[in-house]
C-alpha cells in the first residue's frame, strides 16, 4: 500500500470481515494528501454508506461547520474512519471489525504523517488511549508513539444533546494553536484549555 488511491481502491475490494459483506458502499476516506489535519471519526452510517464519502450526514454537516470556524474545508484536511464499512444499525462496531480495518487506517497515518490527528468521538479515542474517558481527554492534546493526538467529542453527540455544542465549538477552534504549537516547538504542546462539558451518554456516533 504505497499510495491513499491504492488504500482506497484497496478497501474497495476488501472482504476481510462481515462489514464488506454487508455495505452498499466502503468509504476509504479522503482529503489532501498533504494535510497537516488528520480527522478520525468511528464509521461510516447511512448516507456515507451510501455515497461512499465519511461524514456528509448531518454530523458532517456540523463538522463543516467546524472547519470553518478554523477556516479551513474539508479539503484542506483528510478525514478517515476506524472501520470503512456501515456497521449494521450503525452500532459500534466490534473488536474483530476494528481489527480488521487497522491496516489500512494505520497506512493512511504512516503516509499522510500528519502534524496532528483529531479523534471524533470514544471509539477513535479508544484506538490511542484504551479506555480513556472522553469527558477528561477531550480538548487536551497529547503524544503517542511520536504523535500529537486531540481528543474531540463526536459531531453527532451535538444532535442529540444540545449542551455540548457549545464545547465541541471549543475544542475545535483550539485546533490552530495546537498545530502552532507543534510546528514551533520540539517539546509537546501545552495543552489546550476547555471548558468542561456534561457528561456524554454512550450513543452509537456513526453519521
Amino acid at each position: 500500500m504505497n499510495s491513499l488511491d491504492e488504500i482506497a481502491r484497496l478497501v474497495r475490494q476488501c472482504s476481510d470481515c462481515e462489514l464488506g459483506r454487508g455495505r452498499k458502499n466502503a468509504v476509504p476516506g479522503e482529503g489532501s494528501p498533504d494535510a497537516d489535519l488528520m480527522i478520525i471519526g468511528e464509521g461510516p452510517g447511512a448516507q456515507e454508506d451510501l455515497l461512499g464519502r465519511p461524514f456528509v450526514g448531518r454530523a458532517g454537516q456540523f463538522l463543516d461547520e467546524l472547519l470553518g470556524y478554523i477556516g479551513l474545508k474539508r479539503e484542506d484536511v483528510f478525514i478517515a474512519n476506524m472501520v470503512k464499512c456501515r456497521p449494521p444499525e450503525n452500532r459500534d462496531p466490534l473488536p474483530a471489525e476494528v481489527s480488521a480495518c487497522n491496516k489500512y487506517l494505520e497506512r493512511q497515518i504512516e503516509l499522510l504523517d500528519p502534524l496532528l490527528i483529531v479523534t471524533l468521538g470514544r471509539v477513535s479515542l479508544a484506538r490511542f488511549f484504551p479506555g480513556e474517558s472522553m469527558t477528561r481527554a477531550r480538548g487536551k492534546v497529547r503524544e503517542k508513539d511520536g504523535r500529537f493526538i486531540y481528543p474531540v467529542m463526536h459531531p453527532a453527540a451535538a444532535l442529540y444533546r444540545q449542551e455540548v455544542r457549545p464545547g465541541i465549538i471549543e475544542d475545535f477552534k483550539a485546533i490552530p494553536k495546537v498545530l502552532d504549537d507543534i510546528r514551533n516547538s520540539s517539546a509537546a504542546p501545552i495543552p489546550a484549555s476547555a471548558p468542561e462539558s456534561p457528561p456524554a451518554q454512550q450513543l452509537s456516533l456513526f453519521e
